[in-house]
């Protein structure tokens, strides 16, 4: 049976629709049951909506306090049956208590090949440190910022002549398609915390090979 999923968004939620395209194939292990947003005005609320997905408006500017807004979102979740949730562009950092409260069940996609770049600014610093490869990572939310065990990752080469908007539509490219393959995995139960890393069991054999930019000539 799929595992019932909430999606947070704050705002245009990109990576929340490439969720909701994917949970759509049959035999998707997971299905999304609401799209909640901090913002009333998130444009991705709409966007959910016109999936026929359940939406709640949770506007954090009408609590005194992170833990009453926590409280408010986490009766939202529990009441729609989430067991999995997952960040998408959600712009409110959390409290040690809600993480706790979905520990290894709340996923977020930062994007970066964390741990490097954590934070704020990654595409602009990753082109400042002069990297040649850097990606994204989909991983459990531990009470650190941009931490927690990862559950994939994927590879992006910087090219010639790339400014931080060029580099930024690469990466998010790379993010619509890891995160639905990263929720896949938990859902399905096929990726598990064990000692603070995910351990993942394999239908293929992987590929090996490694990724090298730039390219070798011949």
């Amino acid at each position: 049976m799929a595992r019932k999923t909430a999606i947070l968004i704050s705002g245009r939620g990109s990576n929340m629709a490439a969720l909701l395209d994917a949970a759509k194939a049959p035999g998707y292990p997971a299905e999304i049951v609401l799209v909640a947003s901090n913002r009333p005005g998130a444009a991705g609320l709409g966007i959910a909506a016109g999936h026929g997905i359940s939406t709640r408006a949770i506007d954090h500017t009408a609590y005194e306090t992170r833990e009453d807004f926590e409280t408010a979102l986490t009766a939202e979740l529990e009441k729609a049956g989430a067991e999995l949730v997952c960040l998408a562009g959600f712009m409110r950092l959390l409290t040690d208590g809600f993480v706790k409260h979905w520990r290894d069940k709340l996923i977020n996609i930062h994007p970066s090949l964390l741990p490097a770049f954590k934070g704020m600014d990654t595409h602009a610093r990753a082109l400042a440190a002069g990297v040649k490869i850097t990606g994204c990572s989909v991983h459990f939310v531990r009470e650190e910022m941009d931490s927690g065990p990862i559950i994939a990752q994927a590879a992006v080469p910087v090219l010639a002549g790339d400014d931080e908007a060029a580099l930024a539509a690469r990466v998010l490219d790379a993010e619509h398609a890891l995160y639905p393959m990263a929720l896949a995995l938990v859902a399905s139960g096929r990726a598990r915390v064990v000692g603070e890393k995910v351990m993942v069991e394999e239908n293929s054999p992987p590929d090996y090979r490694p990724l090298i930019s730039p390219p070798s000539a011949g």
